[in-house]
């Protein structure tokens, strides 16, 4: 899975390395627009690169269209896939939300958020389900340095937080999902985000059994995938789905990575280094030399100045009020953010650009018959369906400090 990432440097110097692989960038946010954290939390706005589409996504307006959800399976041919491509496609890079909310939602649910911010490529290949728009319409790429990931130790007692980045110095693009959501009672437009698992490759699976998708910068990979031509899932996009083949670094990294709102640059520093002997400037100083390109090197040195200056004081985003808890026994090994609380206010219907599939499932009202059993319930679990965000896997308990409480009650 993909809990946590790192993302310190600004948005203008990502567009630089963007435009320097061939992904041209038409529109971008100020720097100050955009968040620079080497603790990339969900619930946090990350930066996104995308085609310039509307909000309903590529092709033809939902309403305009004839096609039909379940009648787009992936088995359909490639060539019959391809709407009609606009004269000029633009790029954008834009400042999203972290944890999907699709846009039939009519209230804020920020546990739903939680619990969408990684999609599962195997979910991506069934007919309908909830990713079932975005995954034909709203295609993107989730820009970050590299991502952490824990590995349990101790039966699960112990985590220790790994660094996971590319070992050419470059950007890592993952493959993702966006979408656009406006609540009941308001204007705004929000715009969230999920990032795409598989499984993990040789490299990484001492760690983890899943790993985000990573799609090489400037490659055929990335234009295919975020081709507005393709409106309809299809084998070729499937395929893109898959383990990354290049070259990874992973080593631990400090444990004060794990709660959400803490920041440093040390964060992506090895806790015990030979070649650094633990001095944090060093490792700065080390990329510099084997940086390539002006601007690569500039915000390395930038980066260098920071530890300088703060040395390996770990600081706190003071617009950071959630706390952190941590899952045992959940396919995310990441420690988790509390999700914040919002008021739901009734109101009606609101008219949606989606498809009957990415509705959820009304929910089935119980007769006072079926409320009175005749007989003995059951016992015998019944069969389980797999989710589109996890693998299942058994419900954990919460460990308990001052103002712990049992994870469910946060999703309420």
């Amino acid at each position: 899975m993909c809990g946590r990432y790192a993302l310190g440097i600004r948005a203008a110097f990502v567009r630089r390395q963007l435009e320097e692989h061939n992904m041209p960038v038409a529109d971008a946010p100020e720097d100050d627009d955009v968040r620079q954290t080497y603790n990339f939390a969900p619930g946090n706005h990350g930066l996104i690169y995308r085609a310039d589409v509307p909000d309903y996504g590529a092709g033809h307006r939902p309403q305009d269209s004839e096609q039909d959800s379940d009648s787009t399976p992936i088995e359909k041919a490639d060539a019959s896939t391809h709407s009609e491509v606009p004269k000029e496609i633009r790029y954008k890079l834009q400042s999203m939300k972290w944890g999907l909310v699709p846009s039939f939602k009519r209230n804020p649910d920020h546990g739903t958020a939680m619990k969408t911010i990684n999609a599962r490529d195997d979910s991506l290949a069934a007919k309908g389900g909830m990713w079932n728009t975005m995954k034909q319409r709203k295609r993107c790429i989730v820009l970050a340095q590299g991502f952490y990931e824990w590995l349990k130790k101790n039966g699960g007692k112990e985590k220790i937080p790994h660094y996971v980045k590319r070992r050419d110095e470059q950007l890592m693009c993952f493959a993702g999902l966006w979408d656009c959501v406006k609540y009941e009672g308001t204007g705004e437009k929000h715009y969230t985000y999920t990032i795409i698992t598989t499984d993990s490759n040789k490299q990484l699976s001492f760690l983890h059994d899943r790993m985000p998708v990573i799609l090489n910068n400037g490659s055929d990979q990335i234009r295919t995938w975020l081709d507005p031509g393709r409106s309809e899932w299809s084998k070729e996009l499937q395929s893109l789905l898959k383990p990354f083949d290049g070259g990874l670094e992973c080593y631990p990294v400090s444990k004060e990575v794990g709660k959400v709102g803490n920041n440093s640059p040390v964060f992506i520093v090895p806790v015990a280094s030979t070649e650094n002997k633990h001095n944090i400037a060093n490792f700065f100083s080390n990329a510099k030399k084997s940086a390539k390109g002006t601007e690569e090197k500039e915000e390395i040195k930038e980066e260098d100045m920071e530890v300088k200056e703060k040395g390996s004081v770990v600081q706190h985003d003071s617009g950071e009020k959630r706390a952190t808890i941590e899952k045992i026994g959940t396919e995310n090994n990441a420690p988790l953010p509390i999700p914040a609380t919002a008021s739901k206010s009734p109101g009606p219907k609101r008219e949606c650009e989606v498809g009957e599939d990415d509705k959820p499932p009304a929910k089935a009202v119980k007769t006072e018959a079926q409320a009175t059993p005749t007989k003995p319930l059951d016992k015998t679990p019944s069969k389980k369906t797999r989710s589109a965000t996890s693998n299942g896997t058994l419900k954990g308990r919460v460990v308990k400090g001052n103002g712990s409480q049992k994870i469910t009650n946060f999703f309420k």
